[in-house]
């Protein structure tokens, strides 16, 4: 992977690329960007220039076999671990080595692509992945062998918040005391769920979201009319992922999108309404019938619509990046009843729910739990 074929983030380049000319590579570094800001594709463009020895900061004049075994991912020294979960193909002990050949067509279709996108193409959109102890030995253990080219050895760890307590803990020693030229890149979208004791030993780099400007050029490089490039280069606030879900109508908001309108007028309408309060329920049914990952999504969306609505209400729309595709909901005339007096406890309560979920509590229980508040929140009186 070129770093000239990444988008934006050049200053970003420039400072991994120098780290290695100068010789001032560190030996843990933990990339920290939100989705489709591009801290994967950044990661493995950096991981070929170090292991290829390339000189013209653009991966291209160094060692061309190293170059291209880079470039299909199968290259000796360049490892990869990624949250797994069993499957109807591995029936236990998932480790990231059983989905490689997955993992190489997913860097090369979506290497943008967020977590969700990864457990779709593995079969596992209704499981919780992980990256569990059996993969901490397997990271050992390569990281422990002698460099096959006899140059550095690069270890890729995407989605490092995804680690259980026992992986880190077995990583420890290794991410603060690795064997000599042994890289350790680990790639993660929420910083506060990586422990204390792995962030303390690594040296961070944060990734800002992508500018609009550089979502649009791109779109318009595939063939999307300038208008309708910058239309979606705003909505999708600095995610190349969701730009291009949202250029070929797969985005899961637009779903998320009729979820959210069924709930929010049920909710309004539940109120002394038995009728409402049963169609409140049923929708809790339905939800909980979908995978955990898509229910930790769609609360993500809803906390993400509801500080939409509070930047309307408070007459700071140039702020206001979402747009409600659904013709008969307007987002104008659902902000004034989000306002000083709710947002605070709605979020707080939107975010209880993600953590049950993330603990495997009764979905049906979660959703129900959260309409009956979501209903009494919304009659709050602003002001």
């Amino acid at each position: 992977m070129l770093f000239k074929d990444i988008l934006g983030l050049d200053y970003i380049k420039r400072h991994l690329t120098t780290t290695v000319d100068h010789g001032r590579v560190a030996h843990a570094q933990l990339f920290i960007g939100p989705e489709g800001s591009g801290t994967l594709p950044i990661a493995i463009a950096y991981a070929q220039y170090l292991l290829c020895t390339n000189t013209d900061g653009e991966n291209e004049n160094g060692n061309t076999a190293c170059n291209l075994k880079c470039k299909s991912l199968s290259h000796p020294d360049l490892h990869f671990a990624f949250p797994v979960s069993n499957s109807d193909k591995v029936k236990s002990h998932a480790v990231s080595d059983l989905f490689i050949e997955e993992w190489r067509q997913f860097v090369k279709e979506q290497p943008y692509g967020n977590l969700f996108d990864w457990y779709r193409l593995v079969g596992i959109e209704k499981k919780q992945g992980q990256i569990g102890v059996d993969e901490a030995q397997d990271i050992v253990k390569k990281l422990s062998l002698k460099s096959y080219e006899g140059g550095y050895k690069v270890m890729l760890i995407w989605m490092a918040e995804k680690m259980n307590t026992a992986a880190a803990n077995k990583l420890l020693k290794l991410i603060e005391e690795p064997p000599e030229k042994t890289v350790l890149i680990l790639i993660a979208e929420e910083e506060e769920q990586i422990i204390n004791t792995i962030l303390s030993r690594c040296q961070v780099l944060h990734f800002p979201p992508l500018a609009e400007s550089v979502i649009a050029q791109a779109l318009e490089k595939n063939g999307v009319e300038r208008s309708e490039a910058l239309s979606i280069a705003q909505e999708a606030n600095g995610n190349y992922n969701k730009a291009l879900d949202l250029l070929n109508k797969d985005s899961e908001d637009l779903v998320f999108e009729q979820w959210f309108v069924q709930w929010v007028r049920s909710a309004f309408k539940a109120k002394g309404n038995k009728g409402a309060v049963h169609e409140l329920v049923l929708w809790s049914d339905e939800l909980s019938k979908t995978g955990r990952e898509v229910q930790k999504q769609f609360l993500n969306y809803c906390i993400t619509v509801m500080r939409q609505a509070l930047l309307l209400n408070y007459n700071t729309s140039s702020l206001v990046y979402l747009k409600m595709h659904k013709v008969n909901f307007d987002l104008k005339k659902f902000a004034p009843f989000v306002h000083e007096n709710n947002i605070l406890e709605i979020v707080e309560e939107i975010e209880k729910a993600i953590y049950h979920v993330e603990r495997n509590g009764n979905a049906k229980v979660i959703f129900t739990d959260l309409s009956i508040k979501l209903t009494r929140l919304l009659h709050v009186k602003a002001a």
